[in-house]
């Protein structure tokens, strides 16, 4: 899978990303990430993108052209890599997602879509934002981390990428946790213990040590419904409960109330 990214500070992003397993991914040829500065295609001697906005308002707006540019230059890389790949047909444009708190929320239903690509493309803005024009012309999606505000999209953008990487296959040593963890089934993720057994005066569950398979995984399943109805209960309208789970759901909602 291949990320390009869209930014003013591309060290930022880089440095950012090539540490731990995204970094090692990257190393091991499973994941590709580009980071391309969008004042590398400004048309000015000063490599300036930003101007006053029309109407008048604080702060100054990233011209739209630097960005068309920039976008056009990495789109023909992508259609080029993908015409060597392939013999005869249309090549399917990248999709473009710009960082803004008007987006979607990013969950990670989203990030299991966006995984399925073979490219995706973040736009960072800065500033007070872009050019109105080149989103409408270049933007397939619309996506916010959350509701607040940032200096840009380079963290968002990162958390993103980080995110959609560890569905990528091989990117996890072990494959299975991308399966299992919070937010996978609409439920959290089960309390997990290491060693040693005892560690201030607190003891592992009894049922971890077991080795009794079946009973490890109802426990952790049960765990995943209290955790969820105590810490996230909003999550719960989407996760497939048996009635048996759904009033354990219902306890634990009654005493946390």
């Amino acid at each position: 899978m291949q990320f390009y990214i869209m930014t003013l500070f591309p060290d930022m992003v880089m440095e950012g990303l090539n540490t731990s397993i995204i970094g090692r991914a990257v190393n091991n040829g499973l994941l590709g990430i580009e980071a391309w500065n969008i004042r590398d295609f400004a048309f000015n001697k000063h490599n300036s993108v930003d101007d006053y906005p029309y109407g008048g308002g604080a702060g100054m707006l990233m011209q739209a052209e630097p960005v068309y540019q920039c976008y056009r230059a990495l789109e023909e890389q992508i259609i080029q890599k993908k015409k060597k790949k392939k013999s005869g047909g249309a090549v399917k444009k990248p999709r473009v997602i710009y960082l803004s708190p008007q987006g979607r929320t990013f969950n990670q239903e989203m990030a299991e879509e966006f995984a399925k690509e073979d490219d995706l493309v973040f736009l960072c803005g800065h500033y007070e934002g872009i050019d109105e024009r080149v989103l409408e012309e270049i933007v397939t999606d619309y996506v916010s981390i959350g509701d607040y505000v940032l200096t840009g999209g380079e963290l968002p953008a990162m958390i993103m990428v980080d995110c959609i990487s560890r569905l990528v296959p091989g990117v996890l040593h072990n494959d299975v946790s991308a399966e299992f963890e919070s937010f996978q089934d609409h439920l959290l993720e089960y309390p997990q213990y290491s060693r040693p057994e005892i560690w201030h005066e607190k003891q592992v569950p009894s049922v971890l040590l077991s080795g009794h398979h079946a009973n490890i995984e109802k426990w952790r399943r049960e765990q995943s419904i209290i955790r969820t109805a105590k810490n996230r209960p909003d999550l719960l309208e989407k996760a497939e409960l048996s009635e048996k789970e759904q009033e354990l759901a219902r306890k634990s909602l009654q005493t946390e109330g």
